[in-house]
């Protein structure tokens, strides 16, 4: 299970390549909106590139839970058992 955990958040970690800033650490343990400074409206816009890419929904109320890319791989990773 851990495995597809570590294939999701590095599918994450690629595409926050893109959007964080070049100095910021990006591993399963940097907080999205902390360590990247990710304002709401670029943390939103992320999430619907994740639903898109994952063809799932993440409910608001998981998204409020969700701190750092890790705990972000595992809500996506159960949404996508949910769904199959």
């Amino acid at each position: 299970m851990a495995h597809k955990a570590d294939e999701i958040a590095a599918q994450i970690i690629g595409a926050l390549a893109g959007i964080a800033p070049a100095s910021a650490p990006l591993s399963g343990n940097t907080k999205i909106a902390r360590d990247l400074g990710l304002d709401s409206v670029a943390i939103m816009d992320f999430i619907m590139e994740l639903e898109e890419r994952f063809d799932i929904l993440i409910p608001l109320d998981q998204i409020a839970n969700v701190e750092t890319i890790q705990d972000l791989s595992v809500t996506i990773e159960a949404l996508m058992k949910d769904a199959a």
